[in-house]
């Protein structure tokens, strides 16, 4: 049965990462994703002073529960979305000067429910040129706590950020939510705030995280679920090829993994173990109509397979994927168009309508890791298309392109 080693979580590596710079005491990541976002987010921890050993299989991290070690700093959050929102999260509850500054795709991309919760619980920050955007400094001098309301409509992370600093206040955090999009991203960030020794009360929309800060721990960091939707799609579209990703199974926190029910319901033959996930291409994909809200980093992937079904894919409400990496709704549709392939497109949501993608076609990767590894599955059953930017993948997995190319075949 051909096994698939994907690399480390990326949402899981940054929490952790943010979990063991604020925890009392030592804490080791075990097996964390190594690439462009996670190295930047470890490389921010320690411009703000924290001491991150790294060896190639894990991360030790010397946790202060007081704050950043540097009264001032400077730093570059690269394009890396989680670094630039928790990292002046966490240097809030801090004492001293701290500016962050980011890419121009990572300056583009909003902040801005974020600083103004940060700002109602009484942080000094500001954004230096576009209201809500990097870069942006933060005059920290700790963080009282009590209650905020925030709309995390367009991104979780908004509120992760908030639930991981909630410990780090003094008299604790109670924040209200008015609207949340991928709901299962901010699962993970409670499941992984208990293992390092809080419990957040959560009552419909209200959240209430205690103080006391954050024990530390061995935290070994399970395969990237929205990494894995790649190698799924491409047993799904490929007959009698099986494709199994070990450490993701029943137990996993990563709502991603929701995707090979989709390929089920497509016609794919779909096992989930306890510690692994098989997918196996039946010859048979069906065309669907499926709300991806909760899995938005998906959409891409199944955008890139749908015009192989034998009807129409249409993925809706998916609206908050427009302030990704870059629009990715129209990136898709604008990629499956110069396929050939026919596409409409709404605000929030994609039909795309079977078809045989055109060969020899120039793949517009604008400059997002998820365009170019989503329509490397359409390059299997594709011959000769080719990637303005295939180096961009290094932001989420640096060997995508030789792993991808040393895929088993069909069985």
């Amino acid at each position: 049965m051909p096994a698939v080693d994907i690399p480390g979580s990326k949402s899981i590596t940054a929490r952790a990462l943010f979990l063991a710079a604020a925890a009392d005491g030592v804490s080791t990541l075990v097996r964390p994703l190594r690439s462009d976002d996670t190295e930047g987010f470890a490389e921010g921890l320690i411009r703000l002073g924290y001491r991150v050993g790294r060896t190639p299989d894990a991360w030790r991290i010397d946790g202060r529960p007081q704050g950043p070690a540097r009264p001032e700093a400077d730093v570059f959050c690269r394009d890396g979305a989680t670094t630039a929102r928790f990292l002046p999260t966490l240097a809030a509850a801090g004492r001293g000067t701290y500016r962050f500054d980011a890419s121009p795709q990572m300056r583009r991309r909003p902040l801005g429910p974020l600083t103004r919760a940060l700002r109602d619980l009484g942080v000094d920050l500001r954004h230096e040129e576009a209201e809500g955007h990097h870069p942006l400094t933060v005059h920290a001098s700790g963080v009282e706590g009590g209650e905020v309301v925030l709309d995390a409509g367009q991104s979780s992370q908004y509120l992760t950020a908030l639930l991981l600093l909630g410990p780090l206040t003094r008299t604790g955090l109670r924040i209200r939510v008015t609207d949340l999009v991928s709901a299962p991203y901010v699962e993970i960030t409670l499941a992984m705030m208990r293992a390092f020794g809080v419990d957040v009360v959560r009552d419909g929309t209200v959240y209430d995280v205690p103080p006391g800060g954050y024990r530390a721990t061995t935290y070994p960091i399970e395969p990237d679920a929205s990494t894995a939707s790649y190698f799924f799609a491409a047993a799904a579209v490929t007959p009698g090829r099986e494709i199994t990703v070990p450490g993701l199974g029943a137990g996993a926190l990563q709502g991603d993994l929701g995707f090979v029910e989709v390929l089920r319901r497509m016609g794919a033959e779909v096992t989930v173990a306890e510690d692994r996930t098989t997918v196996r291409g039946t010859g048979e994909l069906r065309g669907l109509t499926v709300n991806m809200r909760d899995i938005s980093d998906t959409m891409p992937t199944l955008a890139a397979i749908a015009p192989f079904a034998s009807g129409p894919v249409r993925i809706e409400d998916v609206g908050n994927t427009r302030v990704k990496e870059c629009d990715r709704l129209e990136a898709c549709a604008e990629n499956l168009r110069r396929l050939g392939i026919g596409v409409s497109t709404g605000p929030d949501w994609i039909e795309i309508r079977p078809g045989t993608p055109a060969p020899g076609v120039g793949i517009k990767s604008f400059g997002d890791h998820r365009i170019v590894m989503s329509f490397a599955v359409t390059a299997l059953r594709t011959p000769g298309l080719t990637y303005d930017d295939p180096g961009c993948v290094r932001k989420t997995f640096p060997g995508f392109h030789e792993v991808f190319a040393a895929l088993p075949a069909a069985g």
